[in-house]
């Protein structure tokens, strides 16, 4: 019997994995829980594990090559078997817990039965489809190396459907009717019922004999360049768009170019706010075993402003605009592998040394690439902080699917006119503020009353014990 070695789930946006290395030869003997394949999704990296004893027959899987989730990548068994596999599990048949599974090979004179193409589809992708009522089999996949259909191919053919009354929709299903082939009339091309009666009419034969004239068929105009001719220059490196610097290309370009971006600069005085992070630090840097910084001070500000304006904490369904329950605040870190935005569970409900202390272990792990499956997914808006590098200000990106993002630039003493001394200037601690939002989702004067409460407790800190 050989036990299967496959790459396994990590959460539920997981849906491949590209591979590093492989830590043992093929054909070694490995021991029960060794490492034996180092991955990288597009968070972090993992380590595969033998889940049993015996000798290595690796798969035709080199390092940088992607695969999905659940793809058999290896089995171990006796010295003088043969790898057997390859293929990827449906979720009903990865197993809850390892255990081995008997390798079978056809017999050299046995006949194989031809068998029904099976459709591989990552679970997000059969949930939209379902939902969207287009047939897995119609979808060009892309994951996986072309074999898997995940989320985004089912977007991409979505994109491809025209726009169509919902009348029109259902009697182009009824009547079998291809809403590709079919030109429409309304505003801005849409295809309207009698579009649709039209269509179905070209369809029938003509009850004389005169020609049945169909519909003009819609101009196609040539697609877009993809790309740009680059000119000849001598290349000294070339770092490939994978892993984490891939997610990060898409996720960013996605946002810059579907969100209605707004951004609100404030300038606030941290006088306060920079006293009493350091009356904090002497206090309790001892007792809680770090010293309290003035991320964990302001990330507890902005989870309490998130539970007091909820319509910040909230995101752009395909229908409508959802209100979320939980405060969970991600904290943008700069890593050797790329940005990365661990996110802190219900920021709002807990103190600020639960918060230090999750924060700094969950930072610890993504500077080291072991970051666990749920520590960088789930957050509902964001706090990024390029204070450290001298910078005043900034117009970050929002993290999809979240509405806003706040970008926190450098604390800088500035002579300023203060109500109490409107001849003479006085020196304040300052620091600038930036509120990225999607005006889709909310509007300007409700993301700026949001930010003046920031601004008001950052100025006067004692105002959380009123929260």
């Amino acid at each position: 019997m050989a036990i299967e070695v496959y790459i396994p789930k990590f959460g539920q946006t997981v849906e491949e994995v590209t591979l590093l290395q492989w830590l043992v030869p093929d054909g070694a003997f490995v021991k029960k829980q060794q490492e034996i394949l180092e991955i990288e999704t597009d968070k972090t990296t993992f380590f595969v594990e033998a889940e049993g004893a015996g000798y290595l027959h690796r798969g035709p899987f080199e390092p940088g090559q992607v695969v999905p989730v659940l793809t058999v990548v290896a089995t171990i068994g006796g010295p003088d078997e043969k790898f057997v596999g390859g293929k990827i599990l449906a979720d009903e048949e990865a197993p809850a817990e390892p255990q081995a599974a008997e390798a079978v090979a056809a017999a050299p004179d046995t006949a194989p039965v031809a068998a029904p193409q099976k459709i591989f589809a990552s679970p997000r992708a059969r949930k939209l489809a379902a939902a969207e009522h287009v047939h897995l089999a119609e979808v060009t996949p892309t994951g996986g190396g072309g074999v898997r259909v995940v989320e985004r191919d089912v977007r991409a053919y979505l994109e491809t459907m025209p726009k169509a009354t919902p009348l029109a929709e259902k009697l182009a299903a009824e009547a079998g009717i291809d809403l590709r082939k079919v030109a429409g009339s309304g505003p801005g091309g849409k295809i309207t019922k009698e579009d649709v009666e039209q269509a179905i009419k070209a369809l029938k034969p003509p009850a004389a004999p005169e020609p049945v004239v169909a519909p003009p068929a819609p101009v196609t105009m040539p697609p877009p360049a993809v790309g740009i001719q680059l000119p000849v220059q001598e290349v000294v490196e070339r770092i490939p768009l994978k892993g984490v610097r891939g997610i990060i290309a898409e996720r960013m370009g996605t946002s810059v170019h579907t969100t209605a971006r707004v951004t609100l600069f404030m300038e606030v005085d941290a006088t306060e706010f920079v006293a009493a992070r350091e009356r904090l630090k002497a206090k309790v840097t001892d007792e809680w075993g770090f010293a309290p910084g003035y991320n964990d001070l302001l990330a507890k500000i902005v989870a309490t402003a998130l539970r007091k304006f909820p319509y910040m904490n909230a995101r752009l369904a395909a229908d409508a605009i959802e209100r979320l329950a939980h405060v969970n605040l991600g904290m943008a870190v700069d890593t050797e592998r790329g940005l990365l935005v661990p996110v802190i569970r219900d920021a709002d409900q807990k103190s600020l040394r639960q918060f230090g202390q999750e924060f700094r272990e969950m930072v610890e792990r993504a500077r080291k690439g072991r970051s666990l499956p749920d520590d960088l997914t789930g957050g509902t808006f964001t706090i990024t902080n390029l204070g450290m590098f001298d910078i005043e200000g900034f117009t970050p990106v929002i993290n999809l699917p979240e509405a806003a993002i706040l970008g926190v630039g450098k604390i800088l003493p500035k002579w300023v006119f203060r109500p109490e001394s409107p001849d003479k200037p006085v020196l304040r601690q300052m620091m600038t503020l930036s509120l990225v939002f999607d005006h889709r989702v909310v509007d300007g004067a409700p993301a700026a009353r949001f930010l003046q409460y920031i601004k008001q407790v950052v100025e006067e800190p004692y105002l959380l014990l009123a929260a």
